[in-house]
């Protein structure tokens, strides 16, 4: 498990601000649970406690700033 501050990747941070809003709302139209809180927990529940816990332990770069 990580602690501390998260290497920052500008490929997976220009994929996160590009994709598109019909792409979204395609997928909520067609997968049941699409973008539902806690999805996660009933999808995978190991995945879902492992997330929890690195998004508390670590920080990006730009929580700094903030």
């Amino acid at each position: 498990m990580k602690f501390g501050m998260r290497t920052p990747s500008p490929k997976r941070s220009f994929k996160a601000r590009t994709t598109g809003k019909w792409k979204r709302q395609a997928k909520k139209a067609l997968i049941p649970g699409y973008g539902k809180k806690g999805m996660g927990w009933i999808r995978n529940p190991r995945k879902a406690a492992y997330n929890k816990i690195y998004r508390k332990t670590t920080f990006s770069i730009w929580d700094l700033f903030k």
